[in-house]
């Protein structure tokens, strides 16, 4: 295994770790567990790792959570799709300012609308459509504001360039 893969693998596993940690620091919005700081590891993810080991941490920090009764299963489409989208945009445009927006539209708006099945075919619960758009926006935002300013503190003492070019 290359020594770049196991740089991200180590990364990954401080991203989940923080993740689980933090899961106490949830708050309910809706039938859904507003959770930022995990909107905030997954824009960490696509700056640092790319959208695929984004997607396969926040899936992994979904599935800890479940299982430590931290989270709902709706932590699964919400934090995955805005992981995947961040992960893409800021991929194929380098942009950190897309890379927010990718991150609060696809937890928002895609996870929020793949959050419906989930909740009535799974949970049994009666919801509307875009009953979790809403909730899900309020902790993507939180959480990909606090990442823009760890992100912009990287950046001004330099440390963003060293910890991306040591992953790549």
């Amino acid at each position: 295994m290359k020594k770049s893969e196991i740089r991200k693998l180590v990364l990954a596993g401080i991203l989940i770790a923080v993740g689980v940690v933090c899961s106490p620091l949830s708050f309910p919005v809706g039938a859904s567990k507003c959770f930022p700081v995990q909107h905030m590891v997954n824009v960490l993810a696509a700056v640092f790792l790319g959208p695929w080991y984004g997607v396969g941490m926040a899936f992994v920090t979904s599935l800890l959570r479940v299982s430590l009764g931290t989270g709902t299963l709706l932590a699964f489409p919400g934090s995955m799709c805005g992981a995947l989208l961040c992960g893409l945009v800021y991929r194929y445009t380098g942009k950190l300012a897309l890379t927010y927006v990718g991150e609060v539209f696809g937890t928002a708006v895609v996870g929020g609308l793949m959050a419906y099945p989930v909740a009535t075919l799974i949970l049994g619960k009666e919801a509307a459509l875009f009953a979790y758009v809403i909730p899900f926006g309020v902790s993507t935002l939180g959480g990909t504001i606090i990442a823009a300013v760890f992100v912009a503190a990287l950046r001004r003492t330099k440390a963003l360039e060293g910890l991306q070019s040591s992953h790549n």
